[in-house]
Parts: structure tokens; sequence; C-alpha cells
């Protein structure tokens, strides 16, 4: 490729970045705004007087609280997520045992389950055992719809480790368990961090089983305490523009830190598999 057609490929990049990254741009401009401005002037404008009260506002109606209950309750998913994921899979591509396909594909039956249509019979379930209102039940329902897709990532991955570690190890006298947790999980760490980037993003954003199983102010999370700033009669929009800032933020921060080690996990994930 010649030197003008890096030219042109950069420009397309440069113009594609910018409308990828202009909503963001739009967003933060409209988090400062009020009412009267969002609705009289026009959409594209700068505030004529940056507003950053509205973070102010959020942060004392309890926005902080939503912010640490997303956070922990990410985390604690994320950590049974990969956790229990990467056991089953070791179990199923390292281990000899007949029904190791078999449950494989129950595993891989969970990709096709649409969350809506589990919202009743887990609602029931968790209403039975005292779940509802309580974060727990987030927690479970988030581990169970993420694991088969990080199963799926990391089987590529654990199909192509060579078993003479193993074999090696075992002839030292290593357990099982030992051989999971000192030497096959730490060679697994490049593409753990792909499924924690993805099941982050996930459990972050998640909306509708918050909504459906939480209803107490102390456990909700960021995406569901956004509706406190919306009223019957009025609706502050520009504190709603504030809240969905702070809620991007991390994510934000998180992906331009680590796409890396996304792409690098899918493409290793892939070619190894």
């Amino acid at each position: 490729m010649n030197r003008l057609g890096y030219v042109l490929l950069y420009l397309c990049l440069g113009i594609l970045g910018l409308f990828q990254i202009y909503p963001i741009i739009w967003l933060f401009l409209f988090s400062l705004k009020d009412n009267q401005e969002i609705f009289s002037g026009s959409p594209f404008s700068f505030p004529s007087k940056f507003n950053w009260e509205n973070y102010q506002k959020v942060w004392d109606g309890g926005i902080g609280l939503y912010f640490f209950n997303s956070v922990w309750i990410t985390a604690v998913a994320i950590l049974l997520t990969v956790l229990l994921a990467s056991m089953a899979t070791f179990a199923i591509t390292r281990l000899n045992w007949k029904l190791s396909k078999l449950v494989l594909g129950l595993f891989m039956i969970g990709l096709m389950i649409p969350i809506h249509s589990a919202l009743i019979p887990l609602f029931n379930m968790f209403l039975n055992v005292n779940l509802i209102d309580h974060p727990l039940s987030i927690v479970i329902t988030y581990t169970a719809y993420n694991l088969p897709i990080t199963m799926m990532i990391l089987l590529g991955f654990y199909y192509t480790l060579p078993r003479e570690i193993e074999e090696a190890a075992i002839i030292d006298g290593c357990s099982i368990h030992r051989l999971f947790f000192r030497i096959i999980l730490p060679m697994t760490i490049p593409v753990m961090s792909t499924t924690v980037i993805i099941n982050m993003i996930y459990n972050w954003n998640e909306f509708v089983f918050v909504n459906t199983f939480i209803s107490s102010d102390k456990y909700k999370t960021l995406t569901v305490g956004i509706q406190n700033f919306i009223g019957q009669y009025m609706t502050d929009w520009g504190a709603i523009g504030a809240t969905l800032i702070i809620s991007v933020l991390p994510i934000l921060i998180a992906f331009i830190f680590f796409s890396n080690k996304v792409v690098e996990g899918i493409s290793s994930s892939a070619v190894k598999g």
C-alpha cells in the first residue's frame, strides 16, 4: 500500500472514530444542561452554563450507593462465573469420563435460552426460597447466564493445553485439585482476562433482572437507580444524563485499558481451538 493509501485509510478510520465517540461527547454535554435548555435549545448546542450541580444532585440522590452495589455485585458474579466455568471446562476437556460431551451440550443449550423467557420461572423460584429483593438472586442469575458464553471462550484454549505438563505433575504426586489451581489456572490467565471483561460489560449494564427481582433502594444498581430521577409529572433529564455518564465511565475506562486483552484472548482461543 502506497503513502496515499495509508493517508486515506487513517482518514477513514479517524472519521469512523469520531462517529463512534460523538454519542459519548453529546451525552456529556447533555448532562450539563437543565430541562429548559434541553427542550428549548438545539440538541447539538453547547450548554450556555455548565450545570455541574447535576452531578452533585445525583450523588446526593443516592447514586453512590447504586454505584457501590453495581461494583460489588458485578465483581462477585464475575469471580463465581469465571471460577465455575474454568472448573467445568477443565473437567470436560482434561478429564476422561463418559458424560463429558453430554454435560458440555447441556451447558451450551444455555446460549439459546432468551432472558425474558426465564423471568417468571426465576421469579417463582426465588420467591419460594425468599430471595426476592435480595442481591444473591442477582448474583446467581448473572453467574448462571454467563456460564455458557464463558465456557465457550475457554474451551478452545483448554483443548490445546499440552498434556505433558499434566502428566509430569501427576507423576510428581500432584493431586487433581492442585493441578488445576497451581498449574492449569495460571496458564489460562490470558483467555480468562477476556471472559472477565465480557462478563463485566454484561453485568454492569444489565437492567431486566435487577428491575424484576429488586425493589429496595439499598440493593438497586446504577441501571435501575436512574429511574429515581423520572417523576410522574416532571423528569430531571440533566440528572439522568449525569447518571448515565457515571455509569458509562467504568466500562469505558476498562475497555480502553483492556481491549487488547479481549482481542488477544478471543483470537488465541479461536486459533488454538
